[in-house]
């Protein structure tokens, strides 16, 4: 192929042959496997550095600090009975009993029941009483869903199953009273797991988060809250009469008996007045939170100024360590 080379004023002039172009020679053998042996020898590129997992965030409770301590108190042992069962003796809540905390901790708006399921298992003659007169006995099963809003966030629901036995003269009443306590056993297996105020401090045989070891309900039955009368000796039974010629041997005084319940103990003033130091350094609104729930728990009268002269017992000791601990807990 030859080229034209322009000329000044644009005529062409002589033609001239181009360079010929240098032919590709394709790769010899050796240099194909040198090639091979640096692929091989060349470090492989590292891998992209892996992120670091997120640290789990805990999650928000929606209780407020005043359930939270109501929840993780200790269980009254006031509200504790026991029944025979077999050869031993099982401690229990009564229905109502559950319900009134349920009630007092999440609000009278704050909690509902539902019954999902129920089922009469079991139903035949039998006798009944000690006339050994003829009766029904009947068994149902039930399963309780319970659902507790707290705070704005998600609904908690939690669910129980439990079993119910009736035995009367009349088939329909020994099917109600079975009924009626499936759906109560199944509704406190289900409060149970929001902690010891439902019956939760029951399943430890040692009952390590009960108030006390004072009397355990089995005798007849009394209102939350209240305590036996503690017993007197009977006046004059250890008195001579004037007309006497002898004295009469006095009775001797028994010693004063103990508390019925530990958490009646008094403080000593050392204590209340530590107590009263640990409140007055509070923030005011948890200084707020505390007298509110102070009042709520104890029934703190409204035209009580302050809450300071009434705390004067172990329980309220106890009460005030355990909310701040909670608090404490739920800040962090």
């Amino acid at each position: 192929m030859t080229v034209a080379a322009p000329s000044a004023n644009g005529a062409r002039t002589t033609s001239r042959p181009a360079p010929p172009r240098p032919s590709q020679r394709p790769p010899s053998a050796l240099e194909l496997i040198r090639s091979t042996d640096r692929a091989v020898d060349a470090p492989a590129p590292e891998p992209p550095p892996t992120p670091a997992p997120e640290t789990p965030q805990a999650q928000p409770s929606g209780f407020s600090p005043e359930q939270l301590a109501a929840l993780s108190a200790p269980l009254d042992r006031a509200n504790v009975r026991q029944r025979e069962q077999g050869r031993s003796r099982v401690s229990y809540l009564e229905g109502w009993q559950v319900i009134a905390e349920a009630n007092r901790i999440f609000g009278f708006d704050g909690w509902q029941r539902q019954t999902i399921a129920v089922r009469c298992v079991a139903q035949a003659e039998r006798l009944i009483g000690r006339e050994q007169k003829p009766g029904w006995g009947v068994t149902y099963t039930a399963r309780v869903r319970v659902t507790v809003t707290a705070g704005g966030l998600a609904p908690l629901v939690r669910e129980g199953s439990g079993a119910g036995h009736g035995i009367d003269a009349d088939l329909g009443q020994a099917h109600e009273s079975a009924l009626k306590e499936a759906e109560t056993d199944a509704m406190k297996r289900a409060l149970m797991t929001f902690g010891n105020p439902f019956g939760l401090a029951l399943y430890d045989k040692a009952q390590r988060q009960v108030s006390s070891a004072a009397a355990q309900g089995d005798g007849p039955q009394r209102q939350s809250g209240q305590r036996s009368a503690v017993s007197r000796p009977s006046a004059g039974a250890s008195a001579a009469s004037p007309g006497q010629g002898h004295t009469q041997a006095t009775t001797p005084t028994p010693p004063p008996s103990a508390p019925a319940d530990l958490g009646q103990v008094p403080l000593d003033p050392e204590t209340i007045q530590h107590l009263h130091s640990t409140l007055r350094a509070l923030p005011r609104p948890l200084l707020e939170s505390l007298t509110r729930a102070f009042r709520k728990r104890f029934q703190v009268p409204e035209e009580a100024v302050t809450i300071a002269d009434r705390i004067n017992q172990k329980c309220h000791h106890d009460w005030i360590e355990t909310f701040l601990v909670q608090h404490q807990a739920s800040s962090d």
